[in-house]
C-alpha cells in the first residue's frame, strides 16, 4: 500500500534496537496545523515552514512501515488499531531521538493514523462541514470552496505515490479502479460524497481529487428559504410541484445546488410510493421507506460489464416503479427517461447542466439525437412536451451563492418550437457593501399553471393559488 509489508503474523512488532539506523541529528521541528490560506494569504511561506516537520514525518513513517503488517491492522477495530501505532511511533521516536513537544507528537501520530487507516491529509477538510468541494492538483496544491469561495490551502501530500494510494483506497471501497489503463474514475466516500479521480497520464502534474463534500445534515426547502435561494412563496409552489407528481427537470450549472435541490422536492413524495433512483455514483439521500437505489458499473479489466446509466433507466421499467430518479442525464438515458415520464411513471424527476430552461430543452433533444434515434426533430419535440412538466432553473452566482432563478411550465407545441412560460423570476437587484447580490423571486402573474388539474387531483388548488398570489401574482 505505502511500503514494504512485512510477513510475520503479529500486527506490530518491536523495532529492531540491537540494530540500530544512524539517525540524523536530531533538530527540533515546529509542526503547525495546516490552516486554510485566501488566495491573498501567502500559502508558500506556510508550506516552507513545514518542511522539516514533513521531513521528520517521512522518516518516521519509513522505519513504521518497517515493523507493521498493514493488513493484519486493517482487521482491528480502529481505535485499536491507533492504539497500536501510537505504542510503535512513540518507540521510534524515543529510539531516533526525535525532539518533540507532546502536542508535535500527538498532531504527528494522529497524522500516521489518518494516512493508514484513513484518507491522509484529506481528513481534516472531510472532517469541515462548511466545505462544499474539495479540490486537490496534484501533491502541492489542494483547493477548497467553503462559503461560495475558491480557497487554496497549505495542505499537501508527500508525493504523488501517496496522493494515488489515497485515490486507489477511496475507488476500490467500491469496487472501482484508477490507474493507467482505466485512468477515469467516479466513486463516493462510505458517507456518500461523489468522488472524481482522474489519474497520470492524463493528468500531466499528478492525480486530480475532486471530492463534493456530503452534506451530515440533510438539506430541506425551509432550510433554502433560509439561505435566500427561494422565497417562501416559491418554496410552497416547488412542494406542491413534488408532492401533485409533476415530472420535473432541474436544471442547472456545475456547483449551482442541483442535486440539493433534488433531494429537497424527493421530500414531498408519499411514503407509500415506490421510488428507484439510478445514479452514476449513489448520493441522494431519499427519506421515504420504498426506495430502490441502483448505481452504474465502470467495465472490468477486460472492458466487459459495463452497466451504463441508460441500462439501469431501462431495467428499473421492470421493477414496477411509481416514480423514477435520475441523479444525472447526460446521455442517451434521457430517451428511456422521457418514455417513462410518458408512459404512466408521473413525478419522475432528473438533473442535467444546462444554463436556461430553454438551453435545457435543447440539451435533451442533443442527447436524444445523439444516442443514436433517428426520429425527426418535431417528433422528439413532442415527446419532450408530453414528458416534462416543469423545468427548475439554478444558478451559482458571481457572490459564491445559490438561487432557483427560474420555475418554468413547459405549456406545448406552436408549429416546431416548444412553448413554455415562467411562473417564478429572480431578480438581481444589486448588491450591498459586502458585495453580496440583492434580489427577490417575483411571481410573473399567471394565476392557473398548466399542471392546475394535477393539482386539483390531489386537493392542492388552493394552497397553489395562495402561493402564487403571495409571490406577487
Amino acid at each position: 500500500m505505502f511500503g514494504k509489508r512485512q510477513s510475520n503474523n503479529a500486527a506490530l512488532s518491536a523495532p529492531q534496537v540491537e540494530a540500530p539506523v544512524e539517525a540524523p541529528k536530531p533538530q527540533p521541528v515546529q509542526p503547525k496545523p495546516a490552516p486554510v490560506q485566501n488566495n491573498s494569504g501567502n500559502a508558500s511561506v506556510a508550506a516552507d515552514r513545514s518542511e522539516e516537520y514533513y521531513e521528520t514525518k517521512a522518516t518516521i513513517f519509513n522505519a513504521l512501515f518497517e515493523t507493521i503488517d498493514v493488513s493484519a491492522l486493517a482487521g482491528m477495530q480502529p481505535d485499536r488499531a491507533r492504539n497500536e501505532i501510537r505504542t510503535i511511533v512513540d518507540e521510534i521516536i524515543a529510539i531516533r531521538n526525535v525532539r518533540l513537544s507532546v502536542a508535535e507528537q500527538n498532531q504527528l501520530i494522529g497524522e500516521i493514523c489518518d494516512d493508514i487507516l484513513g484518507y491522509g491529509p484529506l481528513e481534516p477538510l472531510l472532517a469541515r462541514d462548511d466545505i462544499a468541494d474539495i479540490m486537490v492538483n496534484g501533491a502541492k496544491h489542494v483547493f477548497i470552496e467553503a462559503n461560495g469561495k475558491m480557497q487554496k490551502t497549505n495542505i499537501r501530500f508527500r508525493d504523488n505515490q501517496q496522493l494515488m494510494n489515497i485515490c486507489q483506497r477511496i475507488v476500490s471501497q467500491v469496487g472501482r479502479r484508477v490507474d493507467e489503463s482505466s485512468p477515469i474514475c467516479d466513486a463516493r466516500l462510505l458517507d456518500g460524497s461523489r468522488v472524481n479521480v482522474i489519474a497520470p497520464p492524463l493528468a500531466i502534474d499528478g492525480p486530480a481529487l475532486t471530492i463534493r463534500k456530503f452534506k451530515k445534515d440533510k438539506l430541506k426547502l425551509d432550510d433554502l428559504v433560509k439561505f435566500g435561494s427561494i422565497s417562501p412563496a416559491g418554496s410552497k409552489v416547488l412542494q406542491i410541484i413534488g408532492a401533485c407528481q409533476c415530472n420535473v427537470v432541474i436544471s442547472g450549472g456545475t456547483g449551482s445546488g442541483k442535486t440539493t435541490l433534488l433531494n429537497c422536492l424527493t421530500g414531498f413524495i408519499h411514503p407509500d410510493e415506490r421510488i428507484i433512483t439510478c445514479e452514476d455514483a449513489a448520493e441522494l439521500q431519499l427519506q421515504q421507506p420504498h426506495v430502490v437505489r441502483l448505481e452504474t458499473r465502470p467495465p472490468n479489466l477486460e472492458g466487459k460489464g459495463k452497466i451504463s446509466m441508460a441500462d439501469l433507466v431501462k431495467n428499473c421499467l421492470r421493477m414496477r416503479p411509481e416514480r423514477i430518479i435520475v441523479g444525472e442525464v447526460r446521455g442517451p438515458e434521457a430517451f428511456d427517461l422521457l418514455q417513462a415520464m410518458n408512459t404512466g411513471h408521473d413525478g419522475s424527476m432528473g438533473t442535467l447542466h444546462a444554463n436556461s430552461p430553454r438551453e435545457a430543452l435543447s440539451r435533451l433533444e442533443s442527447m436524444i439525437t445523439m444516442g443514436g434515434f433517428s426520429l425527426p426533430a418535431k417528433t422528439i419535440r413532442e415527446m419532450i412536451v408530453g414528458s416534462v412538466d416543469v423545468i427548475v432553473q439554478a444558478a451559482r452566482l458571481r457572490d459564491g451563492s445559490r438561487r432557483i432563478t427560474r420555475i418554468t411550465e413547459v405549456i406545448g407545441m406552436e408549429g416546431d418550437v416548444i412553448v413554455t412560460q415562467d411562473l417564478l423570476v429572480y431578480e438581481m437587484d444589486g448588491e450591498d457593501a459586502q458585495g453580496k447580490i440583492i434580489g427577490e423571486h417575483k411571481s410573473t402573474g399567471i394565476a392557473r399553471p398548466a399542471f392546475w388539474d394535477r393539482a386539483r387531483y390531489f386537493n392542492l388548488e388552493k394552497e397553489l393559488a395562495e402561493a402564487l398570489d403571495a409571490a406577487g401574482g
